[in-house]
């Protein structure tokens, strides 16, 4: 197993678990890929982006189980709003139906018009009613899609655009239609718990010392600060990796669970030749993430986040909340890592994220923070007056796969026609967009592979959450 991000870890654990004897490299000193964390000097510990998962997500939610973290996620069921006046909105399901279970709650969304509230509405009940899957959406965008069932330009930028720029890290005429729409299909109108936001109570790299225990526990190995400088193939077989200091490693089977443009540089150019399994990897765009971490003086917010409407941020984290267990309205707040001494012992940590972030890259840190700082003088006015004790930005320049209409031609299967090496990562062909459910998912489907191919097979990816009420109705009408 080459990487060990959450592709990597989660198809280790899954084949440790099955019986086989894994060894995982990894060239950081930390396990989790870009979904990690790690310390600052001052013993601050920082997220390198906010992850957060949904009710959706059954292969993570599955893998989090296996590695004896789901006791650290906390899920909301309340979905939080501000617009650029400072007006606080609320989502929730009832005990409506789905696809009916949020519409209360949408109907009071303070920063839609009427007329906004019935464009959408008509637009969730054309993906419902069609089970998920409307027509003609092959090879359009989803800002297309929205202009042709006649969305208002308030609707796409406060509420289309909100949602989505955050879940698939790109732009609306940038974004596959078929995403977009699976997006509000799985999270919002086929379950009624599916849209539940969970949240890591730990930094992230936290979540993943079961991982590596479960590994190591079954016999194998995970070793880090392991870096692998190429990856040998010959007559369409794996036959060894060789280490940065030189050394070589061979294997029945290898999984290759890096990032698609340092897969490109790993192994042999034929492969990625015109007509090679690898070809369409080159053809993969990236989308940045930026993540901006602001201590303040004081408390300067009380929501455990909120999605930002009308601005360049999308998300605020209050991760001195999210880090004492989320609990609001009455429940005692436990500590679950240190907290940092000195100035910061009473500060409050907020984690900004802005996905789709293009136009920051050449920005410089200054320049981002004052940004930053501009947008949440309006939604938090507290902020204005209160002390920025410290600040951090992190640019993920290559975070995310860019999900631009057809992308799927370019997404190899985990197999990809070779007879021992395998390759897991959300680049590859899963059926979902660069998500960490994504990257499970491949995960799962690669170990399925691999265990296929030794004679020994067994599955490990997860069903769906059910569909339930109008939407399951709808779905199996329209044979789905």
């Amino acid at each position: 197993m080459i990487g060990g991000g959450l592709a990597g870890l989660s198809s280790a654990v899954a084949l440790g678990e099955a019986g086989f004897r894994v060894r995982l490299l990894e060239k950081r000193p930390h396990l989790g890929g870009r979904a990690t964390s790690y310390t600052l000097p001052d013993g601050s510990e920082v997220d390198n982006c906010q992850h957060v998962t949904l009710g959706c997500c059954t292969n993570l939610a599955d893998f989090y189980k296996r590695v004896g973290a789901a006791e650290k996620i906390h899920f909301y069921d309340r979905l939080y709003f501000v617009d650029a006046a400072g007006r606080r909105s609320t989502m929730e399901s009832t005990w409506l139906p789905p696809p009916l279970h949020m519409a209360p709650s949408f109907l009071f969304l303070g920063a839609l018009t009427v007329a906004d509230k019935r464009c959408i509405a008509r637009a969730l009940l054309t993906i419902a009613r069609a089970g998920g899957h409307p027509p003609r959406i092959d090879g359009i965008s989803m800002l297309d899609w929205l202009q042709r069932v006649q969305q208002t330009p308030a609707s796409v930028e406060r509420f289309w655009r909100v949602v989505l720029v955050s879940a698939l890290d790109e732009e609306l005429a940038r974004t596959d239609a078929r995403y977009g729409i699976e997006v509000f299909w799985k999270a919002f109108l086929g379950s009624r718990k599916a849209y539940r936001v969970g949240i890591p109570t730990v930094p992230l790299a936290e979540l993943y010392d079961g991982g590596c225990d479960s590994v190591m526990r079954r016999g194998g190995e995970v070793r880090l600060r392991c870096g692998v400088r190429e990856v040998q193939v010959g007559g369409a077989r794996f036959a060894k990796a060789v280490l940065e200091d030189g050394s070589e490693v061979t294997a029945d089977a290898c999984v290759m669970a890096v990032p698609h443009g340092i897969l490109l540089d790993l192994m042999p150019r034929e492969l990625s030749a015109p007509g090679a399994c690898l070809e369409g990897l080159r053809h993969l765009k990236t989308s940045p993430i930026t993540s901006v971490h602001l201590w303040f003086e004081g408390r300067v917010m009380e929501e455990p986040f909120l999605a930002l409407l009308d601005h360049r941020t999308q998300w605020i984290f209050n991760k001195t909340l999210l880090h004492s267990g989320g609990v609001t309205g009455g429940g005692a707040a436990r500590l679950s890592h240190e907290r940092p001494r000195g100035e910061l012992s009473n500060a409050q940590y907020l984690q900004l994220v802005i996905s789709a972030s293009y136009d920051l890259v050449p920005k410089s840190r200054q320049e981002i923070i004052d940004l930053c700082r501009r947008e949440l003088a309006g939604v938090l006015p507290a902020t204005r007056e209160a002390k920025l004790l410290k600040a951090t930005v992190i640019k993920e320049v290559h975070a995310t796969f860019s999900p631009e209409p057809g992308v799927d031609r370019w997404r190899p299967t985990q197999d990809a026609g070779m007879q021992n090496l395998f390759f897991a990562g959300d680049w590859t062909r899963t059926g979902w967009p660069a998500t960490m459910e994504g990257a499970v998912r491949s995960g799962y489907l690669a170990a399925e592979a691999v265990s296929a191919r030794l004679k020994q097979p067994r599955k490990f990816l997860q069903p769906d959450l059910p569909l339930e009420g109008l939407s399951r109705l709808w779905a199996h009408r329209n044979g789905n």
